[in-house]
């Protein structure tokens, strides 16, 4: 009971404040289209931080009643579907399909786990390999299930270690979640990042000036991480004594081969991966957009004799769901920054105390906000408009503002469900792995660290 008032007094305050909003008189400032973003922006924060509702069925409902109120246009609506950064992760996902089904991963992992001889060079092996499934594998979700059989593997093998299974538990999603930032593709929250720098600054940012920003930051996070989760969940005797997995031990517990010659399905999928790679980080040289390697490489994947999945197969893999959430939170987006919305909610600001000043507070508030929104994309959605709207006043590239929100938000350790990658970790019957005071102990460490 006292949780439903709770909530009761929360929405009434949400409706009382929406309704000041929408009156003329009660708040100066924003236009009428304004006001009416304003009303579908607190609603929509409402609904995905307070209630139940599927975070894609709230988006679609505040882009369609920024559409049939008039604030967007339903060609801008229904245009973002058409986004190249939606085509550029829908090609990715059958990529990422093709990948799979060769079973090229579990090949990777044993490359470079069975040469590991001690717990130390363990894992960071094991996080060099996971880094590099950011060029692969687009989503941390989908990273999180082609890793999945690997670390099921590892902890069959080290069975008898128990606590170096739960440190492994916590080192999968955890290089996960902070080594996304290393591609455009790593994460749906860095498209949304992309589309409303695009919409609302006209800078467009292609994969490899993404890439030079954003793999240096992965690279050292993950490393840094994985030292943080060494520590807290490992003692001295258990970091001390020699760790010897073999590609033998490995195919035991594996369904597809491991060692052995390459199959052509094989050598086809690693040569079209790294062609697809290859043109994405050198786009400047020939000028195709990222979507078109993406679409050209998904054909591919697909054609028979040529590829390695069918493409009903590949289709099934790509998160329909999230994309629809994408497009429409781009909308929003565009809502916030053209009718003033954003400008307006942030007017109120204290920005001239230095954009030094300004960058720590959008990097604090980026690092929490999964406490509150516990979906990725749309704490890009709420805080990247505003955060791009303030950062003129503040003296601060909107370019590096959001840059910086989107990576700081890459954080999500704190509870089984701020993350996918994180809960789908937290309960494998039969294998042991952490518990909730396992992911704060590691939280209090990595949170100031990331940040």
């Amino acid at each position: 009971m006292t949780t439903n008032l709770r909530r009761t007094a929360v929405l009434c305050l949400v409706l009382s404040l929406c309704a000041l909003i929408a009156t003329p008189g009660f708040v100066t400032g924003p236009s009428g289209e304004a006001r009416v973003t304003l009303v579908v922006f607190v609603l929509a924060v409402y609904a995905w931080t307070a209630t139940p509702l599927d975070d894609t069925l709230v988006a679609l409902g505040a882009g369609l009643a920024l559409t049939v109120t008039g604030v967007i246009s339903s060609d801008a609506l229904f245009a973002t579907l058409g986004d190249p950064t939606v085509w550029l992760l829908i090609c990715a996902f059958v990529l990422a399909a093709a990948v799979t089904r060769t079973g090229l991963a579990g090949r990777a992992a044993v490359f470079l786990v069975t040469g590991a001889r001690g717990v130390r060079q363990l894992v960071h092996l094991t996080t060099a390999a996971l880094v590099v499934t950011a060029f692969a594998v687009p989503a941390t979700s989908g990273r999180a299930a082609l890793a999945l059989p690997v670390f099921l593997a590892l902890a069959k093998v080290l069975a008898d270690r128990r606590r170096l299974v739960v440190m492994l538990a916590l080192l999968f999603p955890t290089v996960i979640l902070l080594s996304a930032v290393a591609t455009l593709i790593g994460a749906g929250a860095h498209l949304i990042t992309v589309s409303v720098l695009w919409e609302t600054t006209g800078h467009r940012i292609g994969f490899p000036q993404w890439l030079m920003l954003g793999l240096p930051l992965a690279v050292v996070s993950s490393h840094a991480a994985a030292e943080a989760v060494l520590w807290t969940t490992t003692r001295r005797e258990d970091r001390r004594a020699p760790v010897r997995i073999t590609a033998e031990e490995i195919q035991l517990h594996s369904e597809r081969p491991v060692t052995g010659p390459w199959s052509a399905a094989e050598s086809r999928c690693a040569l079209l991966l790294g062609t697809v790679v290859l043109l994405w980080c050198s786009e400047p040289l020939h000028g195709v957009s990222p979507a078109l390697v993406a679409l050209i490489g998904a054909v591919v994947a697909v054609t028979p004799s040529l590829g390695t999945v069918r493409l009903k197969d590949a289709l099934r893999t790509v998160p329909w769901s999230m994309l629809l959430f994408m497009a429409a939170t781009m909308a929003t987006g565009v809502a916030l920054a053209d009718s003033g919305a954003a400008s307006w909610l942030v007017s109120g600001l204290p920005l001239g105390s230095g954009p030094w000043t300004f960058l720590a507070v959008v990097v604090a508030v980026s690092t929490a906000a999964h406490l509150v929104l516990q979906s990725r994309s749309a704490r890009s959605s709420v805080l990247v408009p505003l955060v791009v709207a303030a950062a003129g006043a503040a003296g601060v590239s909107p370019v590096s503002a959001a840059l910086a929100s989107t990576a700081a938000a890459g954080f999500c350790h704190t509870l089984p469900a701020s993350a996918k990658p994180v809960a789908l970790y937290s309960d494998l019957p039969g294998v042991p792995t952490y518990t909730p005071r396992d992911l704060l102990r590691l939280s209090a460490v990595l949170a100031p660290l990331t940040a």
